[in-house]
């Protein structure tokens, strides 16, 4: 019996004994008058025993069992859950070990043996978030993140975009640097899963802007600036899709937010499921973002979707790509990137005017194309023969082709590479490759 008890049995007793009345044992016991009564006939018939509650030791029926707190302790210590933080670890139990618990008989279970969290609080700094949009499709905020995203001590770069109504992710896409690639399959993704936004709020990124855009509005500016327009703007452009320039990381909080938990939880995700390669990441990517969604995205302020779709007659292939001006000459042959190409798409070319301006099209999805007015031809390369000396001929030695190192930021599984049909010619793959994939720089100003 505990000193408390021993305390209520005391009053009681003296009660019982009529030293003190009922109404001074129950304004000394802070109970009513009524159970002070209840009390002494319980104590009378079963003694000081009835003071002790009927459930103590005994094990509650809604508490977990030794054994389960043992496995979810044993699961707690394997190969990528040690690394999740409560939340994410519990979300783990329930879908992939099938265990139903509670954060807060979690966050005891695993204190009390002495895991601690590995997301740590941040100082609080008073910022003004910026009001979401009221409806899905209105703006997205698109950026990368340069992280260890597989824990093998070399980083790569995860492209997304994020609905700003929602909070849903809308594309992810993994390169092995921040390149035209990623953000083209990003918003690939989005197009054919979610439709086109209004607009799209980036950094000052290369890719999206060009760095001579401030330099042509300010006040000393010597004249004839060129401002061109860069060959992600110019695709957006033909969506129909508006760029906002983002002037400080705070700015787009909201893609910043994100990057945050995804660096906590995907490394986990990939480590459970034994992915170390960017080409199984990103098939992973394509259905994890409706889980993420499910469990983060939130309702928008107005249901009407601003989302559209992809306009009738336009195809995807020939907006996501690079497009330059090229002029066509004799024997139908252009030069692009220090390369000589040819249509392919004989006779039909005969009807083409002499030297014409072309739009050489080209992208890791179609190779290299050309269009012109609404006809698009397929090329190929020339073969530029060097002279050989006719007494040095049978000296030359034969070497074996060179082969191209596919190892890049695409592979055939997303449809990247090239598809059945295609040529694949060396000249074109190391154009493509050299575009779409070098990487880019900010002009942003980290803070301002």
């Amino acid at each position: 019996m505990t000193i408390e008890q021993h305390d209520r049995l005391d009053i009681i007793n003296k009660a019982i004994a009529g030293f003190i009345t009922v109404g001074e044992a129950a304004r000394k016991l802070g109970i009513s008058e009524r159970q002070v009564q209840r009390i002494k006939k319980e104590v009378k018939e079963n003694g000081p025993a009835a003071l002790i509650h009927k459930n103590s030791n005994r094990v509650p029926a809604h508490a977990l069992p030794e054994k389960t707190k043992e496995k979810i302790l044993k699961i707690r210590k394997k190969p990528g859950y040690k690394d999740s933080n409560f939340s994410h670890f519990q979300e783990l139990l329930e879908t992939e070990h099938n265990i139903s618990i509670s954060y807060n008989a979690l966050h005891t279970l695993l204190t009390d043996d002495g895991i601690k969290s590995p997301m740590t609080k941040r100082r609080f700094r008073p910022h003004k978030r910026r009001k979401r949009r009221s409806q899905a499709g209105e703006l997205v905020q698109t950026d990368a993140s340069i992280h260890d995203w597989f824990g093998v001590g070399t980083r790569q770069a995860l492209h997304g975009s994020i609905d700003d109504a929602t909070g849903q992710i809308t594309g992810l896409y993994m390169c092995k640097n921040e390149c035209m690639l990623g953000y083209f399959e990003v918003y690939r993704r989005m197009v054919e899963v979610f439709g086109i936004p209004e607009a799209t709020y980036a950094d000052l990124h290369t890719i999206f802007r060009s760095p001579n855009a401030d330099k042509a509005k300010a006040i000393d500016a010597p004249a004839g600036i060129k401002v061109n327009e860069t060959q992600f703007g110019r695709a957006l452009s033909e969506l129909g899709v508006q760029i906002i320039a983002a002037r400080s990381p705070q700015a787009k909080g909201r893609i910043e937010r994100l990057w945050g938990t995804l660096q906590s939880r995907l490394p986990v995700e990939f480590e459970i499921r034994g992915i170390k390669d960017i080409d199984t990441a990103n098939e992973f990517l394509k259905n994890y973002i409706f889980a993420f969604n499910s469990e983060f995205a939130v309702e928008p302020e107005e249901r009407d979707n601003m989302f559209l779709p992809l306009q009738e007659g336009k195809i995807l292939d020939h907006i996501l790509c690079v497009k330059e001006t090229r002029l066509l000459h004799s024997g139908h042959e252009f030069s692009y990137g220090g390369k000589q190409f040819q249509l392919e798409d004989a006779p039909y070319v005969n009807w083409l005017p002499p030297k014409p301006t072309i739009t050489v099209m080209a992208s890791p999805r179609i190779g290299i194309k050309v269009g012109y007015l609404n006809y698009v031809f397929n090329t190929k390369p020339v073969p530029i023969k060097k002279p050989i000396k006719k007494e040095a001929a049978q000296d030359v030695e034969q070497k074996a082709p060179r082969t191209y190192n596919t190892e890049n930021a695409w592979k055939a599984q997303d449809g990247l590479l090239w598809k059945p049909g295609l040529p694949t010619y060396q000249e074109m793959q190391e154009i493509v490759h050299n575009i779409f994939t070098k990487p880019y720089t900010k002009t942003e100003k980290r803070g301002a």
